[in-house]
């Protein structure tokens, strides 16, 4: 039977073409990480062929004696990385070389800025290693077929990066892959079994694989030995491991060119025995908030890959993390439908999920800097724990940080803790607002009262803090209260003489209160005198049971039906505009001035008028009156 070569010529996904040209030029400083991507890859190719084989031993093809081989060409000019492991078949080829991971593209290309430093360290969170090859090469080369007795030809794709790729179908006897990657004119020095052998040892020591060369030695050229030690890194105390080490094998598993923030590595003996390796990443994602995004965790048993994206294993709000979790008692045979059903990765979920936790707290106590770093790239996922984690919630809250009221920027995160330790005397309760920006909360009237008393309240404006900061419902002892919802008692704040001037006011008030309810009728829910305000005349509340304003466009936006209760009308007394009202005999200027003013509260929520021409037009009116 003859082979079908079936040659194509095709074009990379756009985003491919502009990335190599990217990475040639941001990436070039630090060109060697080309063989490390390239090893990685040729690990987790290995790592899949063991997990696909523990259910078709057929996949070995009688062949388990598994390594990664580096080799050159002088003459040539050529460096190939070779590996026995689980190989593509045309359609995956197409799919892997061809496109860049598909979720978060558009994210990745408008946060580039020209800048050679910041880009690099931009495509290195983005996780593309096959291509750092054209950083070097200006042509590869991939001949691999797919594992598999079934399997009839492999497939050789080549491309010189610039904007188009060749595919065609070959004969290959051995599963795998080979990358042979053709140097270019300036790059003879990596032509030196000493200079891969120093790369290799530098970024893929602790690969868990043999990585072979040939020996230099005379008489023994055609020997193959192992460069790196090949031992899983996990498994050694941490005593004998440098931050160095620690530092190179996360950028193995998670494909980033920077260092991790943070890691943990413990050892857990007992009933159940495993070792967890678990890294904060410096940075966040950038398909953090898809869908399509993949858990960090891969999960080995007795030092054999099971799986990646093992999301059993840490609760979604975690899905940042990277590691590994080797497990000792789990079968060699487990999978995702297993792992569903069994309690040991309940075990290993819940005591993985207070590691990572007793990590984040330990950066808050003792690396301020880095704490802030970590939140202001993983603070609004942390906060979606609120809702997910019940169990862990305590640990959660103390983990939060706010901009607030006396803050003075957004930048300036504010814990519980350190709330609670600047809480005026008497004060009870831990306030907030949420709002859709900082901007808006900072400015907005409700805050006016807490800021001539000054009380401090948390700004809140991630779109999560509507739903996960009422979970909360108290922090040790001290109630949190939303300021744009129910009555705000401060009576523990006030005098005597207050408290009398205040009743006074609403006493002198409740006609007023009755014509603006008759007037405004069924666009609020009630009208009565506020104890918020002291410069604005009016705003808008809801009940304490009600959705908040803000949580109601979120959810309109998403296409949510809500409930259509009314808000909460709250006047001001000794506002020149309300004093000037109050008095108002002509009943047509007081109807417009009672929608005016409410009219005005929807604006200052940050709402939408419903009929903003009339708005206008009974604002014309009353100012032509002055």
């Amino acid at each position: 039977m003859s082979l079908d070569t079936h040659k194509e010529t095709l074009g990379f996904q756009a985003e491919v073409k502009q990335l190599l040209d990217l990475m040639i030029h941001s990436l070039y400083s630090n060109k060697e990480i080309f063989l490390r991507e390239l090893v990685s890859n040729a690990s987790d190719a290995i790592d899949r062929l063991r997990f696909d084989a523990l259910s078709d031993a057929s996949l070995y093809e009688h062949d388990t004696d598994f390594k990664i081989s580096v080799s050159f060409d002088k003459e040539a000019r050529t460096i190939t990385v070779a590996d026995n492991g689980i190989g593509m078949n045309r359609e995956e080829v197409i799919e892997h070389l061809g496109t860049i991971a598909k979720s978060g593209t558009r994210e990745f290309f408008q946060s580039l800025t020209g800048d050679q430093q910041k880009d690099a360290n931009i495509i290195g969170q983005f996780g593309v290693g096959f291509y750092s090859s054209f950083v070097v090469a200006d042509s590869v080369t991939v001949l691999t077929r797919h594992a598999g007795l079934s399997a009839d030809h492999g497939v050789r794709w080549e491309s010189e990066g610039k904007g188009e790729y060749s595919i065609e179908n070959i004969d290959k006897p051995t599963r795998g892959t080979e990358v042979i990657l053709h140097l270019r004119e300036d790059e003879d020095e990596l032509l030196s079994g000493y200079r891969l052998r120093s790369i290799i040892r530098k970024y893929s020591d602790h690969v868990t694989l043999p990585i072979v060369m040939k020996s230099e030695e005379k008489d023994k050229e055609d020997e193959w030995e192992v460069v790196n030690t090949a031992s899983a890194l996990w498994t050694r105390s941490r005593n004998e491991i440098s931050e160095e080490e620690y530092n190179e094998f996360y950028k193995h598993i998670s494909h980033d060119f920077n260092d991790p923030l943070a890691y943990t590595h413990s050892r857990m003996e007992g009933t159940q025995e495993y070792t967890l390796l678990l890294y904060v990443p410096a940075q966040a994602p950038f398909d953090l908030y898809t869908r399509e995004f993949h858990h960090g965790v891969k999960l080995y048993v007795r030092r054999v890959f099971i799986m990646d994206d093992a999301e059993k294993l840490m609760p979604r709000y975690l899905r940042f993390m990277r590691g590994i979790i080797d497990s000792n008692d789990l079968p060699l045979n487990v999978s995702r439908e297993i792992l569903q059903q069994n309690r040991m990765i309940d075990a290993i979920r819940s005591n993985s999920t207070k590691k990572a936790l007793g990590l984040f707290t330990d950066l808050s106590k003792n690396s301020p800097e880095k704490y802030a770093t970590f939140w202001n790239e993983f603070g609004r996922v942390i906060k979606e724990g609120l809702l997910e984690d019940q169990n862990n919630r305590d640990s959660l809250a103390k983990l939060l940080r706010f901009a607030t009221s006396t803050s003075g920027s957004e930048t300036q995160n504010v814990s519980f803790e350190d709330y609670i330790g600047r809480m005026k005397e008497g004060q009870d309760k831990i306030y907030y607002i949420v709002a859709d920006s900082y901007a808006a909360a900072k400015d907005s009237p409700l805050l006016e009262i807490f800021n001539k008393k000054g009380i401090e309240v948390l700004l809140l404006s991630d779109p999560v803090d509507h739903l996960a900061i009422p979970e909360l419902n108290e922090f040790e002892g001290k109630q949190l209260q939303s300021i744009s919802k129910g009555e705000v008692d401060l009576s523990n704040l006030e005098d005597e003489q207050e408290k009398e001037e205040q009743q006074k006011s609403a006493d002198e008030a409740k006609d007023l209160l009755e014509r603006l309810k008759k007037v405004l009728g069924e666009e609020v829910k009630d009208v009565r005198v506020t104890s918020r305000l002291t410069t604005s005349p009016a705003c808008l509340v809801v009940d304490e049971y009600g959705i908040d304003p803000s949580l109601k466009r979120l959810l309109q936006s998403a296409g949510q039906k809500i409930p259509n209760d009314k808000p909460i009308l709250e006047i001001n007394p000794h506002h020149a505009i309300v004093e000037r009202i109050k008095n108002e005999a002509d009943e047509h200027l007081f109807t417009d001035w009672a929608h005016v003013l409410f009219d005005q509260s929807v604006l200052s929520s940050g709402e939408q008028l419903e009929n903003p021409v009339s708005f206008v037009n009974r604002l014309n009116s009353l100012l032509a009156q002055l």
